[in-house]
């Protein structure tokens, strides 16, 4: 007998939900054939090359851009919230043990847990709005320092305490380094954050909504698009884009290196993009602040670029198969001095600032994220057998 679960009709969509629009929002919009993405009203692209972190944070989850007065208070605010509670701080020497060869974005999952309930995270929808987006100031505040510490932790080093007097991206190299950051690299590396922290309805951010549409606590929802994030297909191609540089070795390789591995069906990370149907604008933006660097590892990947387009469009013509964002992250944060297991971990530390203002925009929607799935398994009810 056929049972109707529910008192609506139900509604095919394509695999993956794509193109299916899920709610409402006014945190940013990804428009894939002009090449364009935005935050609030703002070019993502110009806020990067104009503004520091700490407002385009402010924009994000106070929804407008600061003044310089506003900036500097938003900027010591969230400053003060660097320092980890004690019992965190205890606990991440085990953290980093335990997450071994898994990195730091493996022992960030733990660490927010514990965060969230040192500082008595309480779920969202038992609190206000004022309080909800303390905890995300709060968390936000607190994972470059877990990310850094469990780095250096994992390489048989002490963390380093962060520094109020730093702006974000430079406390966070700091951290990361324990010298001094230089000025350009900071500022490079502060354009790579800003151009990261949001980009539409992607896997880790519509992870952390459906979590906090059930009204979990700001950690639990953290935590999730955290896992989310760690897989390969959503933030790990930043490392393997400069494997494949290394791969392909010379300039008199490019060709047949790409060739042979485009006929096989091989995916070239840092190609192509679920949404983008032109170039990606960070793309462009990383690309142009690489070649303010210069060099010959810059050299050789506009190189590479240029001929993986072209042979892209030989062999498979009528497609849009342009760099993305991962494919001179990777160029950027290595000239920057990052290690490469450090680049999807820094992508969080950027993406954390977008995860909050969805986790707080979706807080406000009392409706719990829960769609239905068709069961294609064996026919029910089927009698149970006996043990004899």
């Amino acid at each position: 007998m056929s049972v109707n679960r529910s008192a609506t009709a139900l509604v095919e969509v394509p695999r993956g939900l794509a193109g299916v629009v899920v709610t409402d929002t006014e945190v940013g919009d990804v428009r894939g054939l002009e090449g364009f993405y935005h935050y609030r009203q703002y070019s993502a692209v110009e806020l990067a090359q104009t503004r520091r972190f700490e407002d385009v944070w402010h924009l994000l989850v106070h929804g407008e851009l600061p003044d310089a007065e506003r900036s500097a208070a938003f900027a010591a605010e969230t400053a003060a919230l660097r320092r980890l509670p004690d019992e965190v701080r205890a606990a991440l020497p085990a953290i980093a043990a335990a997450s071994g060869g898994s990195g730091p974005l493996a022992g960030l999952r733990t660490a927010l847990s514990l965060l969230g309930a040192a500082r008595g995270f309480r779920p969202v929808y038992d609190i206000g709005a004022d309080a909800r987006r303390r905890d995300t100031l709060v968390a936000a505040g607190a994972v470059p320092t877990l990310l850094t510490a469990l780095h250096r932790l994992g390489a048989g080093l002490d963390p380093v305490e962060p520094r109020e007097d730093l702006s974000y991206a430079a406390n966070y190299l700091y951290m990361l380094t324990g010298a001094e950051p230089d000025p350009g690299r900071t500022r490079a590396v502060e354009q790579y954050l800003i151009s990261t922290i949001d980009h539409g309805f992607n896997a880790s951010t519509f992870t952390a909504r459906v979590i906090t549409s059930t009204g979990a606590d700001i950690a639990a929802c953290l935590v999730g698009a955290v896992g989310a994030l760690s897989g390969p297909l959503h933030g790990g191609a930043p490392s393997r884009a400069l494997d494949t540089l290394d791969a392909i070795g010379t300039p008199d390789r490019i060709d047949s290196w790409i060739r042979e591995r485009v006929l096989a069906g091989d995916r070239i990370m840092g190609f192509g993009h679920p949404v983008y149907r032109t170039e990606d604008p960070r793309s462009r933006m990383l690309r142009d602040i690489a070649e303010g660097f210069g060099g010959p590892r810059v050299e050789f990947a506009v190189e590479v670029e240029r001929r993986v387009e072209a042979i892209l469009a030989e062999l498979k013509p009528g497609r849009e198969l342009h760099t993305n964002v991962e494919f001179y992250a990777g160029v950027v944060m290595e000239l920057c001095g990052l290690p490469r297991e450090m680049f999807t971990p820094t992508f969080a530390a950027a993406r954390v600032v977008g995860w909050s203002a969805n986790i707080l925009e979706q807080a406000q929607d009392s409706k719990i994220i829960r769609p239905v799935a068709r069961y294609v398994g064996p026919g029910a009810p089927a009698r149970v057998p006996q043990v004899a």
